[in-house]
């Protein structure tokens, strides 16, 4: 059986480390591609990771390249491309140099890997992955973005610390726009199937929320010199996952919503079917009065993003 080709888009902390998770779990054979200008760097990096190969026991091929001609035929993309966050960096400040670099990368893909499933992970997520759906033209099931997996991760690790419980009895939902508007679901939210709020207090979960939404900044203002790539990286290895194995995986992602939920032609994130034509089913929510809000509240703040996204693209 051919196994999947996997391609990510920049070879940096979150690209490298998404190739070792999809290696080290043989998700597929993995071309590993950056810039030009750092020409012996991706290759670098996976003759490192081929290596390590004997020791972790997995057979996965492992590529380096600059050249796109190596990614064609990909099931799957991930796109990491794009500068990262520095401290005092907010993801907006990101906005206008990934969204040029995002363009670059689409038009490629849509050249060499016409029918993969691409997944996003450049900031500011919500827009990155708008303007991939917009370049490349294909079927918005193949385009989503990586952010609902690691938001959700974050909310499961900080309630699993406070509770002093394993993070494998934590099941929970964020929804909404990837940064500080991002919607929490506590209706959606339980430790060992136990409703959160029985045993968290609602000012204490708010904070908990709080440093949900601050995550990466948090981490950006902890490694000085970076941002976040171990969480980030895995989460797209579960979705690159769900997509070569056709998991069916119930997961937050960034997908585009029309009539659901009333977007009305936006990327913003949502609980969804994941499996191998990408995003299968958006699954839709009855939310409280004061979920909806806040979920209007976040895809007005995805809105106006990509508003000025177009603005500074086209000036």
């Amino acid at each position: 059986m051919r196994r999947a080709k996997i391609s990510i888009i920049g070879a940096g902390n979150v690209g490298a480390t998404c190739a070792h998770w999809c290696a080290a779990a043989e998700l597929g054979d993995i071309v590993l591609l950056d810039i030009p200008a750092t020409e012996d760097m991706p290759r670098g990096k996976a003759l490192d990771l081929m290596q390590s190969s004997p020791i972790m026991g997995f057979d996965s091929n492992v590529v380096g390249t600059t050249s796109y001609d190596d990614t064609a035929e990909s099931d799957v993309i991930v796109v990491t491309a794009g500068i990262p966050r520095k401290p005092g960096m907010s993801r907006d400040d990101l906005l206008s140099t990934n969204a040029k670099i995002v363009t670059s990368v689409g038009e490629q893909i849509k050249q060499s890997s016409p029918n993969a499933v691409v997944i996003v992970v450049s900031n500011p997520l919500d827009a990155m992955v708008q303007q991939m759906w917009k370049v490349t033209g294909f079927d918005p099931a193949r385009v989503c973005g990586q952010a609902g997996v690691l938001d959700t991760a974050r909310y499961r690790t900080f309630l699993a610390m406070e509770l002093g419980v394993s993070v494998e009895d934590i099941s929970a939902l964020l929804m909404g726009g990837h940064g500080d508007t991002m919607v929490p679901i506590p209706s959606c939210t339980s430790v060992g199937g136990i409703p959160v709020t029985q045993l968290i207090d609602a000012g204490r979960l708010e904070e908990i929320v709080e440093r949900t939404r601050k995550g990466g900044a948090e981490i950006v203002s902890l490694l000085k010199t970076g941002s976040a790539y171990y969480a980030p990286a895995a989460a797209c290895a579960q979705m690159v996952e769900a997509v070569v194995k056709d998991k069916k995986r119930l997961i937050p992602v960034a997908a585009l919503c029309d009539k659901e939920y009333g977007v009305g032609g936006y990327y913003v994130g949502v609980p969804v079917v994941m499996g191998s034509g990408g995003v299968e089913k958006v699954i839709e929510l009855k939310l409280t009065d004061a979920e909806k809000a806040d979920f209007q509240k976040s895809v007005d703040a995805v809105k106006g993003l990509v508003a000025t996204m177009d603005e500074l693209l086209s000036a």
